[in-house]
């Protein structure tokens, strides 16, 4: 089996524990590449709708959150599986599909990459601003864009890898404690697994069932397997597992979310701002209704879930624009110039972290916003729709490829997000339609 293009990764001590048909791990330090995509793609944003979801409709749209765990599972797994059968990147296998895959994709990456780096530097210091105004906002963001440009520019995939299961770590024990302080109310989230959509429930339905967990990460997850030194077949298995279980540790992370926007911001009867602010608004009920400790402790899993997307994407999209701009300047993937520490990579972490610091002077430039609405609204149907080209016929082997049952899982998936997308778009375009 041809490995991605260039130098083959150095197998890890692991490659001798898993036998040729994909055998169970030796060790459960396996797990990484999908903890990682799972954290860069939960974010305030995540956090902001699940609380609203839950202070507005109690647990009703529970089983919309299990769904969005699911579909993020099949999606993710469509980019290993394409990844580790083939040898190939993503973007190779999008540029198989047609030259429209990449005049979609070269202008995205470099518009969402800088309006997302001043959104992901500006919810890192929302919590900081808050525990210390000693600095403005924007002064704090800055300081977060640095720390996350120093820790990806010189540091390796190992080191990122370990630092963003730490943040993991703080996310988890924070936001999840404070949904057991909260007391959930078990029978009523039994209840909210059956299917329904409440009254005026649809928008958040498709937002939870579709926004669990990132949008273009999910595509970095097969260049993160290759940093991890994962690239054949015989790593199918461990990546199923290594995915799987990141994404159930997603599902707790937002069920514990949506716990606490039904028993506490509802009982409080507050109303949760929308965007990152809504989770400084939580702040405050959390102070007044438990006290300091309790709400400086939720600041560390908001600041931990905001700083691990700046690192998520500052590794992760680099790697993608490396592996893009590689392709087009005539090298393969795999070659020193589009992997951590080359100089695509690094372009496009400086892309990332100073460009957007314009805007915390400019405010939001129409246009720039615009056009970052309408192209990230299409991406998510983008992987979705592309994973089925991929995944069947004569681009995969033909052990790997889809079977029945998961054409109609990832069918059902490319359909939800275009109908989630084509709403999205809608919004992106009303200032133009007068709306």
């Amino acid at each position: 089996m041809a490995t991605t293009g260039g130098t083959p990764p150095t197998p890890t001590e692991h490659e001798d524990r898993i036998d040729d048909d994909g055998g169970a791990p030796a060790k459960w330090k396996l797990v990484g590449p999908g903890l990682v995509v799972a954290a860069t793609g939960v974010g305030a944003a995540d956090m902001v709708a699940t609380l609203v979801a839950g202070s507005r409709f109690g647990y009703g749209l529970l089983w919309a959150v299990v769904l969005g765990v699911v579909l993020k599972i099949i999606l993710v797994e469509g980019v290993g599986r394409f990844t580790l059968a083939t040898g190939r990147t993503i973007f190779e296998g999008w540029r198989s599909l047609g030259r429209w895959t990449t005049w979609y994709f070269g202008p995205y990456i470099m518009i969402w990459g800088f309006v997302y780096g001043a959104t992901a530097m500006s919810s890192a210091a929302l919590p900081l601003a808050a525990v210390f105004p000693v600095l403005p906002l924007w002064a704090w963001a800055i300081a977060m864009g640095l720390l996350g440009f120093v820790m990806v520019w010189f540091g390796k995939y190992a080191t990122f890898e370990k630092i963003t299961a730490v943040l993991v770590g703080l996310m988890f024990i924070t936001v999840v404690g404070l949904a057991v302080i909260a007391l959930p109310n078990i029978p009523a989230m039994f209840t909210g697994l059956l299917p329904r959509i409440p009254d005026g429930g649809v928008l958040y339905t498709l937002a939870l069932a579709g926004g669990v967990g990132g949008t273009i990460t999910l595509a970095a997850y097969g260049y993160w397997l290759r940093e991890k030194g994962w690239y054949t077949p015989k790593w199918m298995r461990v990546m199923r597992i290594d995915n799987s279980m990141a994404y159930v540790m997603t599902g707790i992370f937002v069920v514990a979310m949506l716990i606490v926007g039904a028993e506490v911001v509802r009982s409080a009867g507050v109303s949760i701002s929308a965007g990152d602010e809504g989770l400084l608004d939580l702040y405050g009920v959390l102070k007044d209704e438990y006290g300091d400790v309790v709400g400086t402790g939720f600041l560390v899993g908001f600041w931990a879930a905001s700083f691990s997307s700046i690192l998520g994407v500052w590794n992760g999209v680099s790697l993608m624009f490396a592996d893009f701009w590689g392709n087009m300047r005539g090298k393969e993937s795999g070659h020193p110039d589009t992997r951590v520490g080359g100089k695509y990579f690094r372009f496009y972490v400086l892309w990332l972290t100073f460009p957007p610091m314009i805007l915390f002077a400019l405010g939001q430039p129409i246009g720039l916003i615009l056009a970052y609405g309408v192209l990230g609204s299409l991406f998510m149907p983008f992987l979705a729709v592309t994973l089925l080209g991929l995944l069947n016929g004569k681009r995969i082997p033909a052990r790997w490829a889809n079977k029945p049952s998961t054409n109609i899982a990832l069918g059902i998936t490319a359909l939800l997000f275009l109908v989630l997308g084509g709403q999205q778009l809608v919004k992106a375009l009303a200032p133009l339609l007068g709306g």
